[in-house]
């Protein structure tokens, strides 16, 4: 297991005990960031423990998470670390289990390695380049071999993308399509469950969906086909959909 993944593991299990500690807490203190999502204490306490035991483990790499931002400078060659303390925060802050930490390593625009950890769930989901991927208990995940649209079970939580006449006709094509929403909708995808799931996010919603999924034997890209973190959504298949998926949503 490289480094990177064993510390990633290790923030993880921090992390957990951070924001099970405020879950169903009657006294959770909740907020709103300028976009009106939610944020709560337990947001912004799970990340700064994150940053706490990097600055002490990995003093010299780069930090980048969606409550503080960035801290140290990027640069050729260096780590960056990509902190999503808790993606769901709606559904953590109403009391629904379908929450995770995000956690990945990237090195020079290629993502290394990446942990979702969903506590309420009580599942964990990891990954590093040439590794593979596994879930909880060690199991290794493996994506589907669906290789038609009609027998594709798709997921999709975004709601342009569910308004749009091309989703509504590509849907029409496939076996079942149901909005299991955020990291879980990808995941599925990485465990075979599901064969085609398309999120919005930002990079700290993504970055390890790519590797998990792709050391899985799936795919991950843009709408466009593009492997980018910056492109305001994935769109994640089991790889032998990939191509026709990109083309019926174009």
């Amino acid at each position: 297991m490289s480094a990177e993944l064993e510390l990633a593991l290790e923030l993880a299990d921090i992390a957990d005990v951070v924001t099970m500690a405020s879950f169903r807490d009657r006294d959770l203190v909740v907020g709103s960031k300028p976009d009106m999502s939610f944020v709560s204490a337990a947001d912004r306490g799970a990340e700064e423990a994150l940053r706490a035991r990097l600055a002490n483990a990995r003093p010299d790499d780069v930090v980048f998470g969606e409550e503080l931002g960035t801290t140290g400078a990027p640069g050729p060659g260096r780590v960056r670390w990509i902190l999503d303390p808790i993606d769901g925060t709606h559904n953590y802050v109403r009391n629904v289990p379908v929450w995770a930490t995000l956690i990945a390593t990237e090195v020079d625009g290629v993502v290394t390695s990446g942990v979702v950890s969903a506590p309420a769930l009580g599942r964990r989901w990891w990954a590093a380049r040439g590794e593979g991927a596994f879930a909880t208990g060690g199991v290794p995940l493996h994506v589907s071999r669906v290789a038609g649209l009609d027998e594709a079970h798709v997921s999709s939580g975004w709601d342009e993308m569910l308004w749009s006449p091309a989703f509504h006709e590509f849907t029409r094509r496939c076996w079942r399509t149901r909005g299991f929403g955020d990291f879980w909708s990808v995941v599925l995808v990485a465990e075979g469950a599901v064969d085609v799931a398309i999120e919005p996010g930002y990079a700290w919603d993504l970055a390890p969906l790519y590797v998990i999924v792709e050391e899985a034997g799936g795919r991950c890209t843009s709408l466009a086909g593009e492997s980018s973190l910056d492109a305001g959504h994935v769109v994640a298949t089991n790889g032998l959909l990939h191509d026709e998926v990109l083309e019926a949503l174009s």
